[in-house]
């Protein structure tokens, strides 16, 4: 064992969402703060992800993903946290103490307070079931633009993106700059999922073929890819596209290894820890923030969300506050997950003021309906759609009335009437 580690707050991940957590927690006053990024570099995906749209929300600018993540590096070291870099909490040694390994060897850390914050990923070709042998040319958008923009690598020259989200223009993006043409876009949807403004200057930009409706459903290729076999839904008809590089996009996953392994309980539905709108988790002193609670929102809503969660944990500092407790709280089969998953008074409001969901059919004029029991609690019209690919964001207040003692609190959604 090399060393031991005492800190006030430990941080695990140092993307957007944990060092925003450290850097609000120096600027409150608290003691050590101490950051554990594995990668030799902190700043998360933003680091490798070279193109325009960070910092939007949090920081009110448009600048580019590497000095986004430069500027959260900085200002988190210049409030006096401590960052180790190469650095992985690889298991628990009790319920606030973690064992790490790094180039320094086997080291111990303790903390009064732990975040999680250790993001999510998208699934590669493996975790898809996607069949076939096992050729070069086959990427998830971080595989991608880590070998792109961090190792300078080339790729193909052509390409398949699987996916429509927002994540899959990123793709886009960093394979014109490795000079390989997005020849297509495949998603399952009858049309690509992100934003309308994000789709138009895609389409207009790259100019890919968008092949909606549609699964991959074999890579084909030994040694390179030769093509993607693609079935249309409605009509199971198959055909080939020719390319020598894919593109696996989205479909995200919470890194949420840590946390299982610690017992900590999970949501079912978002595959991420349990908490409730502090970011408390169901073990008192450990937190969590950002993707790893539910996969996946944008880098500056994860930053605004660690911010968030520094607020619960200096409460929790000064003996305020306990484990999360309180009312489940659940969504309908329109909802693939909802977050949090607890409603606890004493945990006040959410970051921003909204309920996070995530919805895989679009419903454009979305009326939302909260029951407790046998009682129906709200009924409300909201302005803006329910679509797939994007989190769908209903406003806290909805649970305005809700019993403390009175059970379950579930979310349903359904196509406002006039507009059926």
């Amino acid at each position: 064992m090399s060393g031991e580690y005492r800190a006030d707050v430990v941080v695990i991940g140092g993307g957007p969402s944990g060092l925003s957590a450290a850097t609000a927690l120096r600027r409150q006053g608290v003691g050590r703060v101490l950051v554990l990024e594995r990668e030799r570099e902190a700043g998360g995906i933003p680091r490798h992800s070279d193109h325009l749209g960070y910092g939007i929300r949090d920081r009110r600018r448009f600048i580019s993903g590497p000095t986004y993540a430069r500027r959260l590096v900085s200002e988190a070291t210049e409030t006096g946290a401590e960052i180790l870099t190469g650095t992985m909490a690889t298991s628990w040694r009790d319920e606030r103490s973690l064992y790490l390994t790094s180039p320094r060897g086997r080291e111990i850390v303790s903390a009064d307070a732990i975040i999680v914050a250790t993001g999510a990923r998208e699934r590669p070709r493996p975790a898809r079931m996607i069949p076939g042998s096992r050729p070069a040319g086959v990427y998830t958008t971080g595989e991608l633009q880590n070998r792109v923009h961090l190792h300078h690598g080339s790729v193909g020259k052509q390409a398949v993106i699987v996916g429509g989200e927002l994540v899959s223009w990123s793709a886009a993006m960093t394979l014109k700059e490795a000079g390989c043409t997005p020849a297509a876009m495949v998603t399952r949807y009858d049309r690509p999922e992100s934003y309308g403004v994000f789709n138009l200057g895609g389409r207009l930009l790259f100019r890919p073929a968008l092949v909606t409706g549609h699964r991959v459903t074999r890579v084909l290729g030994r040694r390179r890819v030769e093509g993607v076999e693609v079935e249309d839904l409605a009509t199971g008809d198959r055909r080939v596209l020719d390319c020598d590089t894919v593109v696996f996009t989205g479909d995200w996953i919470p890194d949420h290894e840590l946390v299982r392994s610690a017992g900590i309980e999970l949501a079912p539905d978002t595959k991420g820890p349990l908490v409730d709108a502090a970011g408390r988790t169901r073990r008192e002193g450990v937190f969590a923030a950002g993707n790893v609670v539910h996969p996946v929102d944008t880098a500056d809503i994860a930053a605004l969300g660690g911010t968030h969660v520094a607020d619960a944990v200096l409460r929790y500092l000064g003996g305020t506050t306990a484990a999360a407790g309180g009312l489940r709280l659940l969504g309908d089969a329109s909802f693939r997950w909802v977050s949090p998953g607890l409603i606890d008074l004493s945990a006040g409001v959410p970051a921003r003021g909204r309920i996070e969901t995530w919805v895989d059919d679009l419903v454009r004029f979305p009326h939302v309906t909260v029951t407790q029991g046998d009682s129906v609690v709200t009924r409300r019209r909201l302005p803006w759609p329910a679509s797939p690919g994007r989190v769908f964001r209903i406003p806290w207040d909805v649970l305005n009335g809700i019993a403390p003692t009175g059970g379950d609190v579930r979310l349903h959604l359904s196509q406002d009437k006039e507009h059926r």
